[in-house]
């Protein structure tokens, strides 16, 4: 994994502006996620997939979008709460992001 990869700056859904750093030495999966959408239900799988492999260093990362169709538009707090009571979602969450066009995120520009 690029250095440059880790040293991109994000911010957690609780707000907080990080790096990927902590996750130095870590395979990361990293997703563009929405809770509105037919694909959804993605999020017990990838829950399943951090639990099946955490042990093994692997990391599930979401990142809401809310560019395709408009299926993400909740606020941080209401995505926050709906994964975990809906979908038991324990693995790190990131606040929304584009994934593509002129404001895309750093993450997705490489």
């Amino acid at each position: 994994m690029q250095n440059s990869l880790l040293n991109t700056h994000v911010t957690t859904i609780d707000g907080e502006v990080t790096t990927l750093e902590k996750y130095a030495g870590k395979v990361l999966l990293i997703v563009n996620v929405a809770s509105r959408c037919g694909l959804t239900p993605q999020y017990e799988q990838l829950e399943n997939i951090q639990k099946a492999w955490a042990d093994q260093g692997l990391v599930v990362l979401g990142f809401p979008c809310n560019q395709f169709m408009g299926q993400e538009p909740g606020s941080e707090e209401e995505i926050k709460t709906y994964c975990a009571s809906t979908w038991g979602v324990t693995f790190p969450m990131f606040s929304k992001i584009d994934v593509n066009g002129d404001a895309r995120h750093p993450l997705y520009q490489n």
